[in-house]
């Protein structure tokens, strides 16, 4: 068997199991580990090799692969295990320090680094119309000799040498989507018991958001440029007066407005400052320490 068609896979909880069937079905010789063993079994009937220990399954191949529940977990599953010559890809979710700590971890035990983000849940690994992809950072030599292994189940975004990078990247827009799932929990609750359902109302908001998403690049043109006044087209104190009337309106349908005033008061102390003509690209600088 070619030494570049083997993998170890550290972790088979719902995302490790959906990698290990898409390397399988690609014909790479996968090894596998888990601490709770049972989760491996239905991967052996379709060719994956099952090792007793995590130290074992690293000693398998040349590329290894850690998708664990967090660091503490990878440091834990390879204290055993050399990794002299060993390349580790870790694509556990994390923070950018823990993965420049990981990285010179790992370098120091002999082992080369790369470290990933996950964009995707489970049932789009393996399909490549999902949009799907991953976030790596790290050594760029380690990546460009396994690229063509790791865009098997996902496509691959390298986004520079700095180990952190790839968590940065995942960390920065699991936030925004955090913040988007609080504002489409704050709608459905505004139009809640009214005669309006559920259903009937998603691609309502679906359009909505959906149209709004070119605010993305309105204020990146903003922030780079230094003028936060560049294209505005509702400025801060409209959007300030404005909300008045969302606060006004969960109020009288009973819904807390705690989802909306964090970043609303932000918006005030912005316009306080003396900013009544920019968007809200402002408040990223009252966000920085």
């Amino acid at each position: 068997m070619n030494p570049d068609n083997k993998i170890t896979l550290l972790g088979l909880g719902a995302m490790g199991t959906a990698l290990a069937r898409t390397w399988l079905a690609a014909g790479y010789e996968l090894t596998v580990w888990n601490r709770t063993a049972s989760r491996a079994e239905p991967l052996v009937a379709q060719g994956a090799k099952v090792a007793a220990s995590a130290a074992e399954a690293v000693a398998a191949s040349p590329l290894v692969v850690v998708c664990l529940l967090d660091d503490a977990s990878v440091e834990q599953a390879l204290a055993d295990a050399d990794l002299t010559g060993k390349d580790v890809v870790n694509i556990t979710t994390g923070t950018p320090g823990q993965a420049r700590e990981r990285a010179k971890w790992a370098t120091a035990r002999g082992a080369r680094y790369l470290d990933g983000g996950i964009m995707a849940v489970p049932p789009m690994i393996g399909v490549p119309e999902s949009g799907a992809y991953v976030f790596y950072s790290g050594s760029d030599v380690l990546f460009e000799e396994h690229r063509d292994a790791l865009a098997v189940p996902a496509g691959t975004r390298y986004v520079g040498e700095d180990p952190g990078s790839a968590a940065l990247h995942d960390v920065a827009l699991l936030s925004a989507m955090t913040a988007m799932f609080g504002g489409v929990s704050h709608a459905f609750a505004l139009m809640r018991g009214t005669s309006v359902t559920p259903k009937e109302f998603a691609p309502l908001l679906v359009e909505w958001l959906t149209a709004m998403s070119g605010y993305v690049h309105g204020v990146a043109a903003q922030l780079e440029s230094g003028d936060y006044t560049l294209g505005v087209t509702s400025n801060l104190a409209m959007m300030v007066q404005g909300n008045a009337t969302l606060l006004r309106t969960a109020e009288e349908q009973g819904v807390s407005a705690e989802l909306l005033t964090p970043f609303m008061a932000l918006m005030e102390r912005r316009l306080a400052d003396g900013h009544p003509d920019e968007g809200t690209a402002g408040v990223t600088d009252l966000l920085k320490r």
